[in-house]
């Protein structure tokens, strides 16, 4: 090509984009929502903040700075209006494109959560829903208790050495374990060799980053990696992920004679009944979703609630004195691991696990929306057809408006007020509406037990008490390198 062809080119392409970017500026429908200059005309400004690790913060403090609406995107606006999560979350809007990237490793396999329509969300949601009931989780109860205990062996050895532990670590190992114990009946052995084995968790931060930005460019994404000859090759990140959960399930479906009816028989019982609605392939793929979701989200919340609560003495003191009374006065508390039904009836203990939540939640992505023909009013704004609209649960979590003056401060007791039901429209960890977390019983389970048993047993302190925890916000939160000392309680009868 001529140099004076180049030079054309360069022209007419530098007149596209100053044309682009002028009619996204001042043109679009959402030009007097405020928000940063670069987020007006691109998706550069988000995906940035993402990459840094802070689009979380990021968002909290626009939202401080310009009220209600925060224009993130050229056709997104994020939403922190008391209307926002019902006009938004739990109203019936299709998903964002942005899920359909959760089809791993390659688009072959859908799961409810990369279905954007919310029709046929729900209909393949429903042939799953079965093993994720809460009376169907609690049949695993007692296998649950078989992981804590691999758990606490852990922590009793670093109490008897007086070594500092990796308590992160330990915890993103029980999460695992957890969901391989509920889905397939059977542990990853994270906890029993003490390590990350086949480095599911090592390359889970890579594939976090990864989601997190490359689902705003899927035809890239399809086109370079989430295709099935490169799943073949088996040489992607995430792919550890992927042949963990495979070889877990390739093991269960040999062996279906088993004592208990796990999550992963429920889903096959769904294919047998309804084989042209439900088949392997999506098997496997919800298994692969239910994993990487379990186990991030999990240790996350985990960690947060022993963060905020050594951090806050006191909390883990009326905590733990809760424990005794209900040990004294009802009988509770008084298995080796705690029960759930036991630990649902210890009030303080919940709302520290709730405020916990609220605090450092472990979704910090935007959970958008599609604005339906007609368009979508919200307060004093209507945002046209085809508008993106958001909730960020960190936003909401942080909003002076809904949670006062204290609303970025550890306060449990916000809980444990006559009107504290009130907050609850407000609370969402596991999201709100037809595309909340599916696997929510199983978190609600293990953090009650896990948490109970904690606080009854053990005193842990940092070993640096005034270091605070390192983290990234990508596709979840997952904090880390916060070393601690552990001690045992002396139990009292």
């Amino acid at each position: 090509m001529a140099p004076s062809q180049l030079v054309v080119g360069a022209q007419i392409l530098t007149l596209g984009l100053t044309f682009i970017i002028l009619c996204r500026r001042f043109c679009s429908p959402l030009k007097t929502i405020p928000g940063p200059p670069l987020a007006s005309v691109s998706r550069f400004w988000h995906i940035y903040h993402i990459i840094k690790g802070d689009q979380n913060l990021q968002l909290v403090n626009l939202h401080d700075k310009y009220g209600h609406f925060v224009r993130i995107a050229h056709n997104e606006v994020s939403v922190s209006h008391p209307e926002g999560i019902k006009k938004i979350l739990l109203a019936p809007l299709r998903k964002a494109s942005w899920y359909k990237f959760l089809s791993i490793p390659d688009y072959r396999y859908q799961t409810p959560m990369s279905t954007t329509d919310p029709k046929k969300k729900v209909e393949r949601s429903r042939h799953l829903a079965a093993g994720y009931t809460m009376s169907n989780i609690l049949q695993a109860e007692d296998s649950i208790d078989n992981v804590i205990l691999q758990l606490l062996t852990w922590l009793d050895r670093s109490a008897e050495s007086k070594e500092a532990v990796h308590l992160d670590k330990h915890l993103t190992y029980t999460a695992f374990d957890i969901a391989g114990e509920v889905l397939f009946s059977k542990q990853f052995g994270f906890l029993k060799e003490g390590r990350d084995v086949g480095n599911a968790i090592a390359n889970g931060l890579v594939l976090s980053l990864y989601a997190s930005t490359m689902g705003f460019f899927r035809w890239v994404h399809v086109i370079m990696i989430g295709n099935p000859f490169i799943t073949s090759l088996n040489i992607l990140p995430f792919g550890h992920l992927f042949d963990t959960t495979v070889r877990a399930l390739d093991e269960r479906l040999d062996n279906r004679d088993r004592s208990r009816f796990d999550v992963v028989d429920h889903w096959l019982k769904a294919m047998e009944k309804n084989p042209d609605q439900v088949s392997l392939r999506d098997v496997y793929a919800a298994a692969t979703g239910a994993v990487g979701a379990a186990s991030d989200t999990m240790s996350c919340a985990l960690q947060s609630f022993v963060y905020f609560m050594v951090r806050h003495p006191n909390a883990w003191q009326r905590a733990c004195e809760e424990i005794e009374q209900a040990q004294k006065k009802q009988g509770l508390c008084r298995d080796r691991i705690v029960k759930f039904a036991d630990a649902q009836k210890l009030p303080v203990l919940q709302a520290c696990i709730k405020e916990a939540l609220r605090l450092f939640g472990p979704v910090p992505m935007t959970l958008p929306r599609i604005a339906p023909p007609g368009g979508l009013a919200i307060g004093n704004k209507l945002f046209p057809e085809g508008t993106i609209v958001s909730i960020n649960p960190w936003v909401m979590h942080h909003s002076r408006e809904s949670w006062g003056h204290d609303a970025r401060e550890f306060n449990p007791d916000r809980w444990l007020q006559g009107d504290s039901r009130a907050l609850d429209r407000y609370f969402m960890p596991w999201g709100q509406g037809y595309n909340s977390c599916p696997g929510q019983h199983i978190a609600r389970i293990e953090l009650s037990k896990i948490t109970a048993t904690l606080v009854r047993d053990y005193r842990i302190r940092q070993v640096d008490q005034n270091q605070t925890w390192q983290w990234k916000a990508y596709f979840t939160l997952v904090p880390h390198s916060w070393p601690c000392y552990i001690e045992r309680r002396r139990l009292k009868d």
